[in-house]
């Protein structure tokens, strides 16, 4: 059996726009505007399951898409970045420089009494590979670093690659196959 399971990534948030780590801010105006008229022109992808992030901005961004009955996934919740929310990466990185460099050079490092890289791949690659046991197609709206976090799993690239991948607002990653055995169609624009 072949499953399909299609990510899409949340509409940018006044956050992402300033590079904090997540605080549960809401889908800008632009991202709003963005999303309803990717619905409006048909656009979003439809499946037989739909999973939402529990973020405020995943939840905004289904909603806009049209997508408003999605099922809450918290084991596709972002990252979680403990102390760090809410702060940017330089505030971060000019308090707790030697933190941050462990964080970002070893995956199993959660200097921020949050979650590691390694423990939140983990935890999302979970979730893939419970979508293949349902035939047909699941579409899910998550945050940026899920996308990132599957990518890494699904290809078998080193942990450290995370921070390597890009993941625009309201693009769509296609994974289909099945638990174990997974192809990667990445970065196509929603709208």
């Amino acid at each position: 059996m072949t499953s399909r399971v299609i990510l899409i990534s949340a509409a940018i948030s006044e956050a992402l726009r300033e590079a904090r780590f997540d605080d549960g801010s809401p889908v800008d105006a632009a991202g709003l505007r963005t999303a309803r008229t990717a619905a409006a022109a048909g656009a979003v992808p439809a499946g037989s399951r739909l999973w939402v992030s529990p973020t405020p901005r995943c939840r905004q961004t289904a909603e806009a898409l049209g997508l408003d009955d999605g099922v809450d996934a918290p084991e596709l919740a972002g990252l979680d970045v403990g102390r760090w929310r809410g702060a940017t990466l330089a505030e971060v990185s000019a308090k707790e420089p030697e933190a941050v460099a462990r964080w970002l050079a070893d995956p199993a490092s959660a200097p921020h009494d949050g979650e590691s890289v390694r423990a939140f791949c983990d935890r999302v690659a979970e979730r893939l590979d419970s979508a293949a046991e349902f035939d047909g197609r699941t579409v899910a709206v998550v945050e940026p670093e899920v996308v990132r976090a599957l990518v890494v799993r699904v290809l078998g690239a080193p942990e450290p690659a995370f921070w390597r991948v890009d993941v625009p607002p309201l693009t769509v990653t296609e994974f289909s196959g099945r638990a174990g055995r997974w192809n990667v169609r990445a970065g196509r624009p929603l709208a």
